[in-house]
């Protein structure tokens, strides 16, 4: 490659200038990614896309990771190729060189984050919660969400080995499930037949394609990597192979993960589960309900935590950035947190409790990061002209091609109320975008004459 490098890259000829501390190895980036996807979807969601498809609930999660294997395929070329901290929303700086789509794509991101973790309040209020007590959905759902501000707004202390620990403890979870119907298997109960059946009355392809869409949910997270672009050694080799690894992982996981929970209990008993895989754990009757329903409650509140801390932290840098009121960018002393962006994003996450319940909102988060990921695919093409001057991972064209038509052929797949939720989320987005740049633009005449 001949062409110019771009100033990040002749600052420093091995991976670029960074404030930044590159301690991050493959190992830790994998972990870090695999956490990210594992756990709360597939808790909660193995009983709703057991409703829509039947008994083959492992193929619209091996749909699912087809998908997300495309555009994983995108955000690893361009991580590798400009390794640096912001995801999506600098890419589509770069690729498309308009504020406006810029904001689009980061105002998607957040809003997809905090959407999540109303949907994540529901599963954690669902039938893992009730095994201890039984109280109000809605009432469980805000007062966890209340909860995770009040950790947030003490502080970040958890580090990537902590995060290694919720993993492990959300992965044990699912290979439990999957251990515990070798157990009913193996004594003669169950029925591994299922897992071959579609629900009656349905064409097996939609059925397919709409389940599709909410096992894409399970694969989300991934794509919150690319803000660590900064952190990690020698990216442009550990980057794609960490990133497809965990993909991987998690899709081995979840399909064996939906063909036991199938294999034991009837996709209509799971369908009628806001717990699902707690059926299974009814059903072979050798671990207590108590034991899997706290292992549940780690995983969803964990990804509850982390998605909330993601959306607080990019209202704060959007907010600094002068992309939406600078309010939003105040810090608490003494903690030093950013407080009322904390404060804003709950208000908001509790609001959209009363919307929906958890498919919905699921829903509502696959169509906002689909936005995400069509501006990413593109941006993948654009930018093949803008040459730089170290290797990088390259996919093959079609690869962002197929990526960006499977999202718009989800979005095909999305419901009017789903469409009115995120439109309204990003309308709001915008008022406040267009708010803050014309007080900006106000400001801007008093400085010039109190300069004179």
């Amino acid at each position: 490659m001949t062409a110019e490098p771009d100033a990040g890259e002749q600052a420093a000829p091995s991976q670029g200038a960074t404030a930044l501390s590159r301690t991050v190895s493959g190992k830790l980036l994998y972990v870090f990614i695999l956490g990210d996807v594992l756990g709360a979807g597939v808790y909660a969601l193995v009983g709703i896309m057991a409703g829509e498809v039947g008994g083959a609930v492992w193929l619209p999660l091996l749909v699912a990771l087809g998908l997300a294997l495309l555009t994983a395929g995108s955000y690893a070329e361009l991580v590798t190729k400009y390794p640096r901290a912001g995801g999506a929303s600098v890419f589509a700086e770069r690729a498309f060189k308009r504020p406006a789509v810029s904001f689009l794509v980061g105002f998607s991101m957040l809003a997809a984050g905090v959407t999540s973790a109303a949907g994540l309040s529901i599963a954690f209020a669902g039938e893992y919660f009730t095994t201890f007590v039984d109280l109000p959905t809605n009432l469980v759902a805000v007062v966890f969400l209340v909860l995770v501000a009040l950790l947030n707004m003490r502080g970040i202390k958890e580090s990537l080995r902590a995060n290694f620990v919720m993993t492990a403890i959300e992965l044990s979870g699912l290979v439990l499930v999957v251990v515990l119907a070798l157990v009913v298997l193996g004594r003669g109960d169950g029925e591994i037949s299922r897992v071959m059946d579609f629900k009656e009355g349905v064409n097996p392809a939609l059925a397919v394609l709409s389940a599709s869409l909410l096992a894409f949910y399970s694969f989300v997270g991934f794509e919150t990597s690319a803000n660590m672009a900064e952190e990690v050694k020698d990216i442009r080799r550990v980057y794609p192979r960490a990133l497809f690894a965990s993909l991987l992982t998690a899709g081995v996981v979840y399909v064996a993960v939906g063909v036991a929970a199938v294999a034991v209990v009837s996709p209509d008993e799971l369908a009628g589960s806001t717990g699902p895989l707690l059926e299974v754990v009814h059903v072979a009757d050798v671990v207590p309900d108590t034991v899997f329903s706290l292992i549940a409650l780690i995983a969803v509140a964990n990804g509850a935590l982390l998605t909330m801390i993601m959306a607080s932290r990019l209202t704060y840098g959007m907010a600094s950035q002068q992309l939406l009121p600078p309010v939003l960018a105040r810090v608490l002393p003494g903690w030093k947190t950013p407080a009322v962006a904390i404060v804003v994003t709950t208000l908001v996450a509790i609001a959209l409790v009363f919307t929906g319940g958890l498919q919905a909102l699921a829903e509502t988060v696959v169509l906002l990061l689909l936005i995400v990921f069509i501006a990413t695919n593109v941006a993948v093409l654009v930018l093949r002209k803008d040459r730089v001057d170290k290797d990088h991972f390259r996919v093959a064209t079609i690869v962002p091609v197929l990526g960006a038509l499977s999202c718009v052929l989800l979005l095909t797949q999305q419901s009017a109320g789903t469409w009115l939720r995120a439109g309204i989320l990003l309308a709001a987005g915008a008022v406040l975008h267009l708010a803050t740049r014309r007080a900006s633009q106000k400001q801007r005449p008093e400085v010039a004459v109190e300069a004179e």
